[in-house]
């Protein structure tokens, strides 16, 4: 069973800092296997800003050919209009693609972060998407 699933920028960064971690396991499967990415214009630009800061010390090349991988996997989803309030609002355009792609599908947002945003069901850690994965095989 595939999944859809937005990547909070947090994942992607903990990914790269360790090979094996959780949320490394979360991206293979984004790259490779049954979670489907969502993502918009925004967002990449999110993810290329953040993990080109040279305090993460990512080689620019590793960083363009991970992206550019991920942009193929990728379902593109314009951000659709929110009601809830988010405390950083930089968040806001993760939740709005989720919520926009959840009118026509059932998905997901993984983040490292669940204090960012509403508590609900489909807003998860990436053990949480691991899990779900599992259950599902």
């Amino acid at each position: 069973m595939k999944y859809y699933a937005v990547l909070d920028t947090n994942v992607l960064v903990s990914a790269m800092l360790k090979q094996g971690s959780v949320p490394s396991q979360v991206v293979a499967e984004a790259m490779t296997g049954d979670i489907i990415p969502i993502i918009n214009i925004e967002i990449l630009r999110e993810y290329e800003e953040v993990l080109k800061r040279p305090k993460f010390k990512f080689d620019e090349e590793v960083v363009k050919v991970f992206l550019d991988e991920l942009k193929c996997r990728a379902v593109y989803v314009n951000a659709g209009t929110i009601e809830e309030v988010l405390p950083d609002k930089k968040d806001i355009v993760f939740y709005a693609v989720l919520m926009e792609k959840r009118k026509d599908e059932e998905a997901y947002l993984v983040t490292g972060n669940l204090r960012h945003f509403p508590v609900r069901t489909y807003i998860v850690t990436p053990r949480e998407m691991l899990e779900i994965l599992r259950e599902a095989k």
